[in-house]
């Protein structure tokens, strides 16, 4: 019996690849070599220097505007210190400006004085006592007008409704002739100036006829 040909030759199949070449291809795949690229380092370099440019610039900008906020800081003082010192030269200018008038005054209470002392040993002591007089009575009427030219002025009191803003009430006395609340009596002439009291006008109040004073 003869054999069959196609027995005697090996039948030829096309072999897998080995795993070791799979392995080095799928290594090449997923390799990124984006990270080593000179172009992306680079670029990376520039915007770091740009960044350090822009802090620079903000630390002058920040060092301009501390400079400007010193130098507003001290003129403010300047200004503060100029206004403190004009404050004080009107205060003393104001205040010369009152002992002025006031040294007048004080002129005219030494003549009185020395006319006193003449009473003594005047001849005539109804006349010397009537000029005595006459002389307070002037300074007192200067006084007055010299208060009024700084703008004072006595506070109404008497026969006024009593009124905290202006009196002090230092009793209250039961009346029948004036109505609750009145003020009776000044016991201390109080004054003001423009809208400001420099003193209360100290005052009996009146109060009902039954009630205790």
């Amino acid at each position: 019996m003869s054999a069959d040909p196609n027995d005697s030759q090996p039948t030829t199949h096309d072999s897998p690849p080995e795993a070791d070449d799979v392995a080095d291809a799928d290594s090449v795949d997923r390799e990124d070599p984006a990270g080593d690229r000179p172009d992306d380092v680079e670029a990376l370099a520039g915007e770091v220097e740009a960044l350090r440019e822009e802090v620079d610039g903000l630390e002058d900008e920040r060092e301009e505007l501390n400079e400007r906020l010193l130098r507003k800081a001290a003129e403010l003082e300047n200004v503060r210190r100029r206004m403190d010192r004009e404050k004080k030269r009107r205060h003393v200018a104001g205040k010369e400006t009152v002992l002025e008038s006031m040294l007048e005054v004080l002129d005219d209470f030494e003549r009185s004085l020395d006319a006193a002392q003449d009473l003594d040993v005047s001849d005539d002591p109804e006349s010397a006592y009537e000029t005595l007089e006459g002389g307070v009575e002037m300074v007192y009427r200067k006084f007055q007008d010299q208060l009024q030219s700084l703008g004072v002025e006595p506070i109404e009191a008497e026969g006024e409704p009593f009124d905290e803003q202006l009196h002090e009430a230092m009793m209250r006395q039961p009346s029948e002739d004036a109505a609750p609340g009145t003020v009776l009596q000044e016991i201390q002439r109080g004054y003001t100036m423009g809208d400001r009291v420099l003193r209360h006008s100290r005052v009996v109040v009146a109060a009902e006829p039954s009630e205790n004073s």
